[in-house]
């Protein structure tokens, strides 16, 4: 009779115990699959020299069974195991993954059950083609898979394509415990990724601006705090939200953003001006924190930071207070677009290491947005230069 097994994120065993238990699980610092059973009383632990943990199950569930011993060169002879979608993206979320920022990797994490999911788990990556690419946009712009079931722009497809290019590619350029590459080439690479036609860029207004301030004294006070630090150092709420008071030098007004808190992973340090050192000074009356404690502690639990979704609901309250029109695409990102476009006379060295952004490429694809006004003071420059 077969001993039931129990599965844990970090091993699996199979067996029973004080008979045949066997337990497989992965080196924490390299990853690397060991299997650990006991004989005669003694616990001995062996290296099965890969990170197959399908494979890896079965030769515990095997050993546990009797029909092979729990010494790695059980297998010897059976070759590699074949490469599936279900395994090179576990092996992908194992070794690269982990060293991403942590919304790339809850990203990570529902994309690889969404393309699982699509393409099947026991699909062989190298067999991807056009066909499977076509279908993969045409059910994500339908809404019939993804997380939220509803249908995406283009730009959302684009960012998932470009993540399962990415685990392609890596595969084509990573190999196995034996020296064989994963992938001999990534079968999608060429493919077109669908592109937003006209994205929806909005940059916020300073009267806009003036009028959300004005609504802030009747909010949150972390709101206004929040508000005035995202229009005065360009950088996303998802980083200011995650402030600690350690990252914040009022005497040399300079603040420290982390880099994993940074979409891009860039760690920086930035001089703030005497909006930020206000505000941050009226933090204080509110929530007189040192060291990790939370800059924008959550009202539920002080001992963390205020979530997005809270972020995002101030922002509505506060444009209904503020009397604003309704706008997609309006939130606060437009104010990280505001910052790079009031600041588009600095050199973009300068801007970029502001705002925390890594390429001045993205400034000025994304961010940056030349209105009338200065346009026309462009033409003025130049007919001022001529005469």
């Amino acid at each position: 009779m077969m001993a039931r097994t129990k599965r844990s994120r970090r091993s699996y065993s199979a067996g029973e115990w004080g008979r045949n238990r066997v337990r497989v699980f992965p080196d924490p610092k390299t990853g690397i699959l060991q299997v650990e059973w006991r004989e005669n009383g003694r616990r001995l632990t062996r290296s099965l020299k890969h990170r197959d943990w399908s494979r890896a199950k079965r030769q515990a569930d095997e050993a546990a069974a009797g029909f092979e011993g729990p010494e790695p060169n059980g297998e010897k002879d059976a070759g590699p195991e074949p490469l599936t979608l279900d395994r090179l993206f576990d092996i992908y979320g194992e070794e690269v993954t982990p060293a991403k920022s942590e919304r790339s990797q809850r990203y990570d994490r529902v994309a690889t059950k969404m393309f699982v999911g699509f393409f099947g788990k026991g699909r062989k990556p190298a067999t991807l083609s056009r066909r499977d690419w076509d279908r993969f946009i045409q059910a994500r712009r339908a809404g019939k898979i993804g997380p939220s079931r509803r249908p995406v722009s283009d730009r959302t497809i684009e960012y998932d394509l470009r993540f399962l290019l990415a685990v392609l590619n890596w595969a084509a350029r990573s190999r196995d415990e034996d020296g064989r590459l994963f992938l001999d080439s990534n079968p999608l690479r060429g493919l077109k990724v669908p592109k937003e036609k006209n994205p929806t860029r909005v940059v916020l207004m300073e009267a806009e601006y003036e009028a959300l301030l004005q609504a802030s004294t009747a909010m949150d006070w972390r709101f206004r705090v929040a508000l005035v630090i995202a229009h005065e150092t360009g950088h996303r709420i998802g980083a200011i939200r995650q402030l600690r008071w350690s990252d914040i030098d009022t005497e040399a007004a300079v603040i420290r953003w982390r880099g994993e808190h940074e979409k891009t992973g860039y760690g920086h340090r930035t001089p703030v001006t005497a909006e930020v050192l206000a505000v941050l000074q009226e933090a204080r009356t509110h929530n007189p924190g040192i060291g990790d404690v939370p800059l924008l502690p959550a009202p539920a639990n002080p001992s963390t930071c205020i979530s997005r979704s809270l972020a995002r609901g101030w922002w509505k309250k506060a444009e209904g207070l503020a009397r604003l029109e309704p706008r997609r695409g309006r939130g606060w990102h437009s104010l990280r677009r505001k910052f790079a476009s009031d600041l588009m006379n600095q050199p973009l060295k300068v801007l970029c290491e502001l705002g925390g952004w890594k390429t001045a490429r993205t400034v000025l694809q994304c961010y940056q947005r030349a209105d009338e006004n200065r346009l026309r003071e462009a033409l003025e420059d130049r007919r001022r230069a001529d005469s």
